[in-house]
């Protein structure tokens, strides 16, 4: 039977993620270490996962609103405006979801027609092109630099747009680089939104480990950007909650409320005892994303140290948990550096083509994973470097 004529052609075009291939590789071998998902190596905080099994435990287990808890959208309300200095109503400028993943294609769905084109700025993670291109939707790469550091600016993003552009993916902190968007970069490509008049799909994520003096800034708090952006956020990094499965999505009623009709009919609601969970950490969770913090800070800047004394030039990162260093000066490609790295010294990485066509001559290393893990690690990167060079002598 031929299974071709039946399956939707958008969907088949879609590549597997080059993430998860050398995950899967990685699985099925001894002795490796991984370096390449992105997520913590903390267990949730008890207090948080106290509240669950209390939830649990009195047989709370109903479906909730299609959005979500009241008064966990509340309490995301309050966390938003406390942290970040925005007002949402709760009422109908929050949906809760399935992670801050279904945030993103609800949105994306949400907005994008056939023939749309949608700026994607890479490198960055997997999700957004194969979601736009299932739409219909044209993803148009929006490439960011290195002497740059990895920031979008102003006029590489009006350059980009056309008649037919109608959203910005702005992904910061950003996945794989670690690039944050400062204030005035920010204010820079807000006047060029405007003037334009498209939407942005602003993925904050990782809006809590942001390092150094300068806290995150959301586009969504820049003047008169509020109205144009929907903000997705989610409990995943800042709580280490990925395994709970649950996001938000913050932006204005008249599309909160169609990406609300659309989870209606696909989700639901997201699970009810993450819910729960989820309001005892937005309550009383600030000290457990201080100290999360203050340990990946430690490790980054052990990590970033550790490679350039390898000898392979390496971007200090000032979000998320991800180094991006170049691999260009071994002069392999990102796919066969991390091939050869992980069949001679059980090492995985990422390469950095998964993020993006930019991508290639790097490789993404997250650092949320133990001290004791990534120092081994790159010691393994440093012999396999240093053999590589010993074979271009040759």
């Amino acid at each position: 039977m031929d299974y071709n004529r039946y399956l939707n052609e958008n969907v088949t075009a879609i590549k597997p993620s080059g993430i998860r291939k050398f995950f899967s590789i990685a699985e099925e071998m001894d002795n490796v270490i991984s370096l390449g998902v992105g997520e913590p190596d903390f267990l949730t905080p008890w207090h948080i996962r106290q509240t669950g099994i209390d939830t649990l435990e009195k047989g709370t287990t109903r479906y909730t609103a299609n959005a979500g808890l009241i008064s966990l959208r509340k309490e995301i309300s309050a966390f938003y405006e406390r942290k970040h200095h925005i007002k949402y109503n709760p009422k109908d400028e929050i949906m809760v979801t399935v992670g801050g993943s279904e945030g993103i294609d609800m949105c994306i769905r949400t907005l994008i027609s056939p023939g749309d084109e949608v700026l994607v700025v890479e490198p960055s993670f997997v999700c957004y092109k194969p979601i736009v291109e299932t739409c219909g939707g044209v993803a148009v790469p929006l490439v960011t630099k290195n002497e740059n550091n990895f920031r979008l600016t102003a006029a590489e993003l009006e350059s980009a747009i056309t008649d037919k552009t109608k959203l910005l993916v702005l992904p910061y902190p950003n996945n794989p680089t670690g690039a944050v968007m400062r204030k005035d970069d920010l204010v820079a490509i807000s006047k060029v939104i405007a003037d334009k008049d498209i939407l942005v799909l602003s993925d904050e994520i990782y809006s809590e480990l942001t390092y150094g003096d300068q806290a995150h800034v959301s586009i969504a708090a820049i003047k008169g950007m509020k109205e144009r952006t929907v903000v997705i956020n989610g409990f995943s990094k800042t709580y280490s909650m990925t395994g709970w499965r649950l996001g938000y999505a913050l932006g204005p009623e008249p599309i909160i409320n169609q990406m609300t009709k659309l989870h209606q009919y696909a989700i639901m609601s997201a699970p009810t005892t993450s819910q729960f969970a989820a309001i005892e950490a937005l309550k009383n969770g600030d000290e457990d994303i201080k100290k999360m913090l203050s340990n990946y800070d430690m490790r980054r800047r052990f990590t970033v140290n550790a490679f350039r004394e390898i000898g392979l030039d390496c971007f200090e990162p000032e979000g998320a948990f991800y180094v991006f260093p170049s691999i260009k000066s071994t002069g392999l490609s990102s796919e066969e550096f991390c091939e050869r790295l992980i069949m001679s010294k059980r090492v995985a990485v990422v390469p950095g083509n998964a993020f993006g066509d930019c991508g290639e001559g790097f490789i993404r290393v997250s650092y949320c994973y133990s001290i004791d893990n990534i120092k081994s690690a790159v010691e393994r990167i440093g012999e396999f470097v240093e053999e590589l060079k010993n074979e271009n002598k040759g």
